[in-house]
């Protein structure tokens, strides 16, 4: 065993009995290299990804190769959902320097962490015009022994160019000001021009999940009634819920399709992706009542309960995309593709061939070696449900006897914060207590396991113990943003209370002197560059989370900072908005929500009586741009919307507000909801 045997990532923990001689990131790392004189090996993956458990195997677990490593390198490894911080330092200078990125990330520095030569995946040996992973080696090594000088050249001049990148430039263009209604149908205008009006979603392959872009889209609909943007929603969520990149038998999605048609996932399901996407469904139901759009909403909602839920009541980060396929070997999608075979030992000939009809499933096969990825092609006209609804829970049964992929139980905060706000929003659309109660139980563990006694967080926990990572903006922001989510589904002022500390983190230690976000805290520890990233990747960038978060926490609570604080924080989405608006997809969703105000709603009435219980989900299922809610027994003023909010009559009142000043209340769900249209 190296030195990651005592760590608590299960990536990490994934490579502790390497022959390579790892080192956790730290300052004891650098030090052996400065006393030995040679260069750090820096590799970043995350234990769910695909291609870096091919490195392990090839080169990390060969024995000759970690002699070379351990001889002239310090080795360190680094997973890059305890470490975005690390991770996005240096994945910077490899898009920069190679024009791409991935993981693993390969990176070679010297011993003060300056990076001086990049990668990702090196094969064992060379393949397709790319070197072999040896021979990088044996070429560091020798430019550090013989090339020293031109080394410390090339760093000094990476480091220098990465420190001279600012965002500052970017936000001028935009001001510090939130988009206008030009700047969101410009957005709007792009993502038509980049939407694949066949398969759905935006671009080509891969194709990823639009989360982010499809809650603009829908807000915007909700606020301007365009046809067009609500169109782009339905076909792409329809699209994906019918493809591969969906586990049709056990709900939850893939985190991305290699094919532009969503037929074939990269396999690995993230809590992140099934967390977004679980509430872009149900906020799809809440505008148009589709079946579909529930069903998926709620099956993924259950993928997450059933299959990430932790013991302490978090949530896990993901599910591997491998898994042993029986024989000893372990393949990708081993646990979710079958074969025209595998179909008839389960269901016999004739459920065999209505099942994959149904499925999609050919004797060439959609995927790897005549084996295909489960669809959902039109077909449900096909046969009556009681016998499909036979056919998946045979198939399910079947599939459970295979061997599983391996879970990342570590929870990470900012994820967990996505799933909060998720399963509390389902929970209170279908009736499901349940979800809202799993809800519940993750914020408690946030609060118990990962906030300290200075209302820090901690980034990570595992069996129910902090890890030593400080939270990043992220973290702050997506806990703020589930936590406002369940407040306003359980009426708990408690949770409003909470959302309120992090964020004053965020403008405390956070936050610039000219308005601009960093993703780690001005007290954190000092990597070769301060992160400052506002574009969304797989999830909402720290920067755009925070302004939402700011923006709802000042519609609860009239405060005139926070609200001022999510207004600068927009500027930069006034800049990119018709340049990049599919990644700074959360940014403009958070800008429609500003534009309407967003409304504040606030509902008074005695616990459990059933007028209140009504106004209450009325208020839940307005489709108003980013609407708070605000639920509260009559003279309550735990949240303060509800403050000087009397019953009316005697009754149960609603009250709708934009900046605390109030519309006349009502004490009709029906008027409530045609108040809260968007």
């Amino acid at each position: 065993m190296n030195r990651l045997a005592g760590v608590t990532s299960p990536y990490l923990l994934q490579h502790a009995d390497n022959p390579v001689d790892w080192w956790p990131w730290g300052p004891e790392a650098f030090e052996e290299a400065r006393r030995r004189d040679v260069p750090v090996l820096l590799s970043v993956g995350y234990s769910a990804c695909h291609w870096c458990h091919v490195m392990a195997h090839e080169s990390f677990e060969d024995e000759a190769v970690a002699a070379v490593i351990n001889e002239h390198f310090v080795a360190v490894k680094v997973d890059r959902e305890e470490r975005p911080d690390v991770d996005a330092v240096y994945m910077e200078a490899v898009q920069a320097a190679t024009g791409q990125g991935g993981w693993p990330m390969t990176v070679f520095l010297t011993p003060d962490a300056e990076p001086f030569y990049f990668g990702t995946y090196f094969p064992p040996a060379p393949r397709h015009g790319m070197p072999s992973f040896p021979q990088i080696l044996q070429g560091v090594r020798g430019a550090w022994a013989e090339r020293r000088d031109e080394v410390g050249e090339v760093a000094g001049r990476i480091v220098a160019d990465l420190s001279a990148r600012s965002v500052s430039e970017t936000l001028a263009k935009g001001g510090q000001v939130p988009p206008g209604p030009e700047d969101l149908a410009s957005a709007l205008l792009a993502l038509t021009r980049d939407f694949d009006a066949v398969h759905g979603g935006f671009g080509g392959a891969p194709k990823f999940p639009p989360s982010m872009a499809l809650e603009f889209l829908l807000r915007h609909h909700a606020r301007t009634e365009s046809e067009a943007a609500l169109q782009m929603v339905q076909a792409t969520a329809e699209a994906m819920a019918r493809g591969g990149i969906y586990d049709q038998l056990g709900g939850g999605f893939a985190r991305y399709a290699v094919d532009a048609t969503w037929t074939v996932p990269h396999f690995e399901k993230m809590l992140y992706d099934n967390a977004l996407l679980c509430r872009t469904y149900a906020h799809l139901w809440r505008v148009t009542g589709s079946d579909l759009a529930r069903r998926v909403a709620v099956e993924t909602a259950d993928f997450m309960v059933r299959e990430l839920r932790t013991e302490e009541g978090g949530f896990a980060s993901a599910l591997d995309a491998d898994s042993d396929d029986g024989s000893g070997k372990h393949v990708e999608g081993a646990y979710y593709v079958w074969t025209p075979e595998q179909l008839r030992a389960v269901l016999g000939e004739k459920d065999a061939a209505v099942a994959a009809h149904y499925f999609g499933v050919t004797e060439e096969g959609t995927f790897e070696e005549g084996a295909s990825v489960l669809q959902l092609p039109d077909t449900d006209d096909l046969v009556d449900a009681e016998r499909i609804a036979s056919i998946k829970e045979r198939l399910r049964a079947a599939r459970d006897s295979r061997p599983r992929p391996g879970r990342d139980d570590k929870v990470v905060a900012a994820w967990n914060g996505l799933a909060i706000a998720a399963l509390a929003e389902t929970g209170a659309y279908f009736d499901r207590p349940d979800l809202v109660q799993a809800a519940t139980d993750a914020a408690d563990l946030l609060v118990r396991v990962h906030m300290d006694w200075q209302a820090r967080l901690h980034r990570t926990s595992r069996d129910g113990v902090a890890g030593a990572n400080s939270g990043v903006l992220e973290d702050y922001a997506d806990v703020a943003e589930g936590f406002l989510a369940l407040a306003s589904v359980t009426g708990e002022g408690v949770w409003v209370d909470f959302a309120g500390l992090f964020l004053d983190t965020v403008i405390v230690h956070f936050t610039a002197e000219d308005g601009t976000l960093y993703d780690t805290a001005d007290d954190a520890e000092q990597l070769i560059r301060r992160p400052q990233d506002p574009t969304d990747n797989a999830t909402p960038s720290g920067w755009t989370a925070a302004a939402g978060a700011l923006l709802s926490y000042a519609a609860l609570t009239g405060s005139g900072p926070h609200r001022e604080a999510a207004e600068r924080a927009l500027g930069v989405v006034k800049a990119l908005s018709g340049r990049a608006p599919r990644f700074i997809g959360w940014g403009l969703a958070v800008a429609e929500a500003a534009l309407d105000g967003p409304r504040e709603v606030a509902v008074v009435g005695p616990d459990g009586d059933p007028a209140t219980r009504a106004l209450h989900r009325a208020a839940l299922l307005g489709t108003a741009p980013g609407a708070v809610v605000a639920l509260g027994a009559p003279g309550s003023d735990e949240v303060p919307l509800l403050k000087d909010r009397p019953l009316v009559d005697g009754r149960p009142a609603a009250y709708v507000c934009r900046h605390f000043t109030c519309e006349r209340p009502t004490t009709d769900p029906e008027e409530l909801g045609e108040k809260l249209r968007g």
